[in-house]
C-alpha cells in the first residue's frame, strides 16, 4: 500500500469544530500549517503553529474577508501536478510549496437560510473561495487530500500518523468532496428558486442499502438529501429484521396517517392503505377497534400507534402476525413482551418532519408536488341536508382523515371512533362503495362515511344510505352535486361539502 506522506497542509474551516484537536495531531506529526484568518487565530490561541495565509500570498483580506483565499500561489499549490515538469518549473519559478491536504468547511449557508434572513444576510453566507478550494484540492485527488467535515478529522490524522494518504481514501475524499459542493450550491439554486421554482436541485445520498426492492428482481436502497431529517432517520429500531423496500413504504404511510388521527389511535396499514383505525380510552382498546375492521387484510400488515406502547397492547398485538410496530414510546413490560416475536420489526420513532414534496418518477423525468395536507376544521364544511349531530361530526372528521390518506378512489366508513369499511383504490367510486360496504357488513348501520373525491352520480349515496349510513363528508363540486344532495336529503342522510379533495394515486 502506497502512502502520500503530508508535509503541508491547508486549513479553512468556518465550523471550528474539532479544528484544534486536529491541529495539534497534524503539527505532532511534522504537518507545515497553513491557514486564513479565523481559523489562525483559533489554532494559535490554542498554542497550535501556525503559518497565516497572508503571508504566504502577500495579499491581505480584502472586501471584508470575501477575498482571503483566491490567489495563484494558493491554487498553484492545490493543483499542481508533480508529475509534470512544467508544473514543477512553474511552482518553483514562483517559490510555491505544494499542499497535500486540504481541510475547508463552507459558510453556513443551508443553516441561515432556516431562520429566515434578508437576502443580503443570505447571499452574504454564499461561499465563494471555499467550494474553489474544495473543487480545486478534489480534481488533485492524484496527490492532494480533501477532507469537508470534522467526522473526517480522526480519519486524516489517522493517516498521516502512518505515513500519509492512500490513493483509495483520496478518492473516496474526493467523492465525498464533490458532494458537499453540489449539495451546496443545490441549497443556494432552491433558495434563489423559492418563490418561482423553475429549478430544483435534490442532492441524493444512499443512508442504507436494501435487500432488494418491491421483488427479489428489483436492485433498491435508501437516499435523503443532507441533513437526515425524515422520522426513519432518527428512528430507533429496538428489534426483528432489517426494515425492507415495502416496509418503509407501509411504515411511512402508517406512520404519517397515524400522526393526523386523534391521540389515542392507532392505524393498520397493509400495502399502503388503511385496513383499520381507531381511537379508544386505552391504547388496547384502540388497537382491538382497529383491528376488528378487517382482520384478513391487516394479516403481515403495519401497526402506527400515536400514542405509548403499553404492556396490554403489546399482548394484544402479539396474538398476531404483523411485519412492523411503530409508535412514540413504549414501556419496559411492552418491550419484553415483543421480543418473543423475534421477526417483528419495532420501531420507536418522532413525528414525520415538515418536508413537503411529494416526488414520482415517471419515465426519465419527475412530477414533484406539494405533499397533501389534510385539516378537519369542520367550520369550513357546508351543510348541504340536515346538520350532523356531534357524534356524526367525530366519526366523518376520522373518516376524513383516513379518506385522505388512502389511495383513490376511496370511501372510508367510521362507526364511533372506528373504521369499520375501507373500499381503496378502486377505479370507480360506486366500486369503493360496495367495498368498504361489504367489509363492514352489519357495522354499516349507524356510521358515518368520507369520499376523497365528489359522488359523480346519486348512486353512490343510495347504496350506502340503503346499508344505513348516516353522515357523509365529501368535497363536492361534480355537475350532480343536486343530484347528490337529492339522494341524501330523501334518506335523511347529513351531507357535508369541504370543497377539499384528497385524490392520492
Amino acid at each position: 500500500m502506497i502512502r502520500l506522506p503530508v508535509r503541508r497542509a491547508l486549513i479553512s474551516v468556518s465550523d471550528k469544530t474539532g479544528v484544534v484537536a486536529l491541529g495539534r495531531r497534524l503539527d505532532a506529526a511534522g504537518v507545515e500549517i497553513v491557514s486564513s484568518g479565523g481559523t489562525a487565530r483559533v489554532l494559535r490561541d490554542a498554542g497550535v503553529p501556525v503559518t497565516a495565509i497572508v503571508d504566504v500570498t502577500g495579499a491581505p483580506e480584502m472586501l471584508g474577508g470575501r477575498v482571503k483565499t483566491l490567489h495563484p500561489i494558493v491554487f498553484g499549490a492545490i493543483l499542481v501536478d508533480l508529475d509534470s515538469p512544467s508544473h514543477r518549473a512553474d511552482l518553483e519559478e514562483r517559490g510555491i510549496e505544494p499542499f497535500e491536504l486540504v481541510i475547508v468547511n463552507l459558510y453556513p449557508f443551508e443553516e441561515t437560510i432556516t431562520a429566515e434572513p434578508s437576502e443580503a444576510e443570505a447571499i452574504e453566507q454564499i461561499d465563494v473561495g471555499g467550494p474553489a478550494m474544495i473543487r480545486a484540492a478534489a480534481k488533485n485527488h492524484a496527490g492532494v487530500a480533501v477532507v469537508v467535515s470534522p467526522d473526517r478529522y480522526d480519519d486524516i490524522a489517522d493517516a498521516v500518523e502512518q505515513g500519509g494518504t492512500t490513493r483509495e481514501f483520496r478518492f473516496e475524499l474526493a467523492r465525498e468532496a464533490f458532494f458537499r459542493t453540489a449539495a451546496y450550491d443545490a441549497a443556494i439554486v432552491n433558495w434563489l428558486e423559492r418563490d418561482g421554482a423553475e429549478r430544483l436541485v435534490l442532492p441524493m445520498e444512499k443512508v442504507a442499502s436494501l435487500r432488494y426492492g418491491e421483488n427479489p428482481h428489483q436492485p433498491a436502497a435508501m437516499y435523503a438529501t443532507p441533513g437526515l431529517d425524515g422520522w426513519w432517520a432518527r428512528a430507533e429500531q429496538l428489534q426483528g429484521k432489517e426494515m425492507s423496500f415495502n416496509n418503509y413504504a407501509d411504515a411511512n404511510a402508517a406512520w404519517h396517517l397515524a400522526n393526523d388521527l386523534p391521540a389515542g389511535s392507532v392505524a393498520i396499514l397493509k400495502h399502503m392503505n388503511a385496513c383499520g383505525a381507531a381511537t379508544g380510552s386505552t391504547m388496547v382498546e384502540a388497537f382491538e377497534r382497529a383491528w376488528e375492521c378487517d382482520p384478513l387484510s391487516a394479516f403481515g400488515g403495519v401497526v402506527a400507534l400515536n400514542g405509548v406502547l403499553d404492556e396490554d397492547t403489546a399482548t394484544a398485538i402479539s396474538r398476531f402476525f404483523v411485519e412492523v410496530v411503530i409508535a412514540p414510546e413504549i414501556t419496559d413490560g411492552a418491550k419484553a413482551t415483543l421480543e418473543r416475536k423475534k421477526g417483528l420489526r419495532l420501531l420507536i420513532a418522532p413525528p414525520p418532519s415538515p418536508f413537503d414534496l411529494d416526488m414520482r418518477a415517471i419515465d426519465d423525468g419527475y412530477l414533484i408536488q406539494k405533499r397533501d395536507v389534510v385539516t378537519v376544521d369542520t367550520t369550513t364544511w357546508e351543510s348541504k341536508t340536515r346538520d350532523p349531530t356531534a357524534s356524526e361530526i367525530r366519526d366523518l372528521e376520522m373518516a376524513w382523515v383516513i379518506a385522505a390518506h388512502t389511495k383513490s378512489n376511496a370511501i372510508v366508513l367510521v362507526n364511533n371512533g372506528a373504521a369499520v369499511g375501507v373500499g381503496a383504490g378502486d377505479q370507480s367510486r360506486i366500486g369503493a362503495a360496495e367495498r368498504a360496504l361489504a367489509k363492514a357488513g352489519d357495522r354499516s348501520r349507524g356510521a358515518a362515511c368520507a369520499s376523497d373525491a365528489f359522488f359523480p352520480f346519486r348512486d353512490g349515496p343510495d347504496v350506502l344510505a340503503s346499508a344505513g349510513i348516516v353522515a357523509i363528508v365529501e368535497p363536492g363540486g361534480s355537475v350532480r352535486d343536486d343530484e347528490v344532495i337529492k339522494s341524501a336529503s330523501e334518506h335523511g342522510v347529513a351531507l357535508m361539502f369541504t370543497g377539499e379533495r384528497h385524490f392520492r394515486h
